[in-house]
């Protein structure tokens, strides 16, 4: 079999794709903004790649059209590809019907009830760690918790933005380590690594950042305190589902498993709370599953896409980039969080920067001998950290609408995703040359 050589110009659909959604989503959201509409929604990002792929279709004259299709066929049908679709749709009819259930308010409300009010920043922070956790989504989690934030700063004297950057932190912390988090389900799937051992890497860490940022929340509210809180509503039964999931998955139980059983709790206790009816339930499903349709096309075009880069020489024009500035393990990490980062302020998505990002940093990390986990763990990790604090992220700019506040007034507060950027760039430092594979 031919060695295949680097060819940059086999880079190009990606390059394309990033003028057409990234000039696009600039020149929306800031040059020529629509009322009520986020510039970068304007050009989907289905279209966007659809347009990409079409680009690489029409490179490399030397393969034949199904040839191609051949390479694609290959690219999608990864046994990792295959699991990390069916993943996403166990996980959006979880997380559809948990919402209609209640259960993601009523988890908020019960710990609400529980902290002091005059710890509520600190507070809100630990409730949003622990929701987006449990509901996989940072987004999800930001809509559930910044109506709450907004409420509490109106009747006391806390900060709105601080109170709102602890709730964006604290969606983020969730999301990077949740195991039903489609960027977890992206970053373990395509690096073949279970779940948990992502999980421990990730903790190292995503703790220390969380354990200083609560510190510095307590710190601020001990030297600004507000005013009680009143009573918050919630139902036990409905929270407890999530702290079932929650358990069942740190503890290593197939996330199929946890997943189902999840859908199955939800299900009777949202039945026997009388927040769900036998047809809202599976209508909530239904919506969940819809949602994450985008996440899966979205999916299967990249692969598409990044198969065909491989075949032409692309991911070895990148590798070749990186060999001529890594000289060691440790190079070989920053270049995966440098791609990983590029890719997510590129697309303002998260888990499409891990899916783009993913096939190269496989090769790096047989490459350079980096434990798969550990980049499983970098690549969560990184793309949590870009998407947390660029202003038209879809975390900031919802957080923004609901809160009357713009996206640049809360970044300054943003301490979680800048403390886990310096965890991150210390735990490569700190870590072992040439970690076993």
């Amino acid at each position: 079999m031919n060695k295949i050589k680097p060819n940059p110009k086999a880079l190009l659909p990606i390059l394309i794709f990033l003028v057409l959604y990234l000039g696009c989503g600039i020149y929306f959201e800031y040059l020529s903004p629509e009322e009520g509409r986020m510039g970068f929604y304007v050009i989907s990002v289905v279209v966007a790649f659809g347009i990409s792929l079409i680009v690489a279709f029409a490179q490399n004259k030397a393969l034949s059209f199904d040839e191609k299709i051949h390479v694609c066929a290959q690219g999608i049908g990864d046994d990792n590809i295959v699991i990390m679709l069916f993943i996403f749709l166990m996980a959006g009819a979880f997380s559809g019907l948990a919402k209609a259930a209640g259960g993601a308010s009523s988890t908020a409300n019960l710990m609400l009830d529980i902290i002091p009010g005059n710890l509520a920043i600190p507070g809100m922070f630990l409730i949003a760690c622990l929701i987006s956790m449990a509901m996989g989504t940072s987004v999800g989690t930001i809509t559930v918790i910044v109506p709450i934030a907004t409420e509490i700063a109106k009747t006391t004297s806390f900060n709105l933005p601080l109170l709102i950057g602890a709730v964006v932190g604290g969606a983020m912390f969730g999301d990077n380590l949740s195991v039903i988090s489609d960027t977890t389900i992206a970053a373990t799937r395509t690096q073949g690594v279970e779940m948990r051992d992502k999980f421990r890497e990730n903790i190292k860490i995503a703790l220390p950042a969380a354990l200083i940022t609560l510190a510095i929340l307590v710190v601020y509210t001990l030297r600004n305190p507000g005013t009680e809180l009143g009573a918050f509503e919630y139902n036990v039964w409905l929270a407890l589902p999530y702290f079932i999931v929650l358990v069942l998955a740190l503890v290593g139980l197939n996330v199929f498993l946890v997943l189902g059983l999840g859908i199955v709790l939800f299900f009777v206790i949202g039945g026997l709370a009388g927040t769900l009816s036998f047809s809202t339930a599976f209508s909530a499903m239904g919506d969940g599953t819809t949602g994450m349709f985008e996440t899966m096309i979205v999916t299967i075009l990249v692969a598409s896409i990044s198969a065909l880069m491989k075949a032409y020489g692309g991911f070895e024009a990148i590798l070749a980039f990186i060999r001529q500035r890594a000289r060691s393990d440790k190079g070989g990490m920053f270049g995966i969080c440098l791609l990983t980062a590029f890719m997510d302020v590129a697309t303002a998505n998260n888990t499409v920067a891990i899916v783009i990002a993913a096939p190269i940093a496989k090769e790096i990390s047989e490459e350079y001998h980096v434990a798969p986990r550990q980049v499983a763990s970098l690549l969560d990790t990184c793309s949590c950290i870009m998407q947390g604090i660029i202003p038209y992220g879809a975390q900031l700019l919802v957080a923004a609408s609901l809160s009357g506040i713009t996206s640049l007034e809360i970044i300054p507060f943003l301490y979680y995703p800048f403390l886990l950027c310096v965890c991150m760039v210390a735990s490569i430092l700190l870590s072992r040359s040439k970690a076993e594979a």
